[in-house]
C-alpha cells in the first residue's frame, strides 16, 4: 500500500530521507558537493511531500518560492531499493499539483549532469532546459530546467 503525505521540513521522515540524499550526492558530486550543499538547507521549507510504501518513507521532494510566480523543486529522492517503480514521478506530480493549487504557474529546478536518471525524469515530466539561474549560472555540472504548470 502506498500513500503521499504533505508536510514541512520538520517532518522526521523527510529529514531521514534527505540525509540519505546528501550521502548519495556527496559521492556523485565529489569536490563540488560543498558548493551545492550550501543551497540545500532544509530548515523552514513549508512544502514537502513524503511517499510511503507499506508505511515506510521511501521517497520525498519539496519546493520553495523562488519568485512570486515560480517555485523551485528541491530535495527529490527515492531510496535505492524502491527506485524504478514510478515513485519519483508521483512525488514530482504531487509537488506540481500543490504548487498549482497555491497559484504558482512555473516550477524550476537544478540537478547535476552526474544524475542522468534525474534529468530523464524531469524531461519525461515536461521540463525543458533553461539557462542556469543563480547561484548555478557558472557551474558546469549544473543543469537547470523549467515547466509551465498552467
Amino acid at each position: 500500500m502506498t500513500s503521499l503525505k504533505r508536510t514541512n521540513s520538520d517532518d522526521p521522515d523527510f529529514i531521514t530521507l534527505v540525509a540519505l540524499l546528501d550521502q548519495d550526492l556527496k559521492i556523485r558530486d565529489g569536490e563540488e558537493h560543498t558548493f551545492y550543499n550550501q543551497f540545500n538547507k532544509i530548515d523552514k521549507i513549508k512544502h514537502v511531500v513524503v511517499f510511503y510504501e507499506n508505511d515506510m518513507a521511501v521517497g520525498c521532494g519539496a519546493f520553495r518560492e523562488k519568485e512570486s510566480d515560480t517555485v523551485e523543486i528541491k530535495r527529490m529522492y527515492v531510496h535505492p531499493e524502491h527506485r524504478k517503480k514510478g515513485i519519483a514521478s508521483q512525488v514530482l506530480k504531487a509537488l506540481e499539483l500543490w504548487a498549482d493549487e497555491i497559484n504558482y504557474p512555473y516550477t524550476i529546478l537544478e540537478t547535476g549532469k552526474k544524475q542522468p536518471e534525474a534529468i530523464a525524469l524531469y524531461q519525461k515530466s515536461g521540463y525543458t532546459l533553461i539557462p542556469n539561474y543563480p547561484p548555478y549560472e557558472n557551474v558546469e555540472n549544473s543543469v537547470c530546467m523549467k515547466k509551465t504548470l498552467y
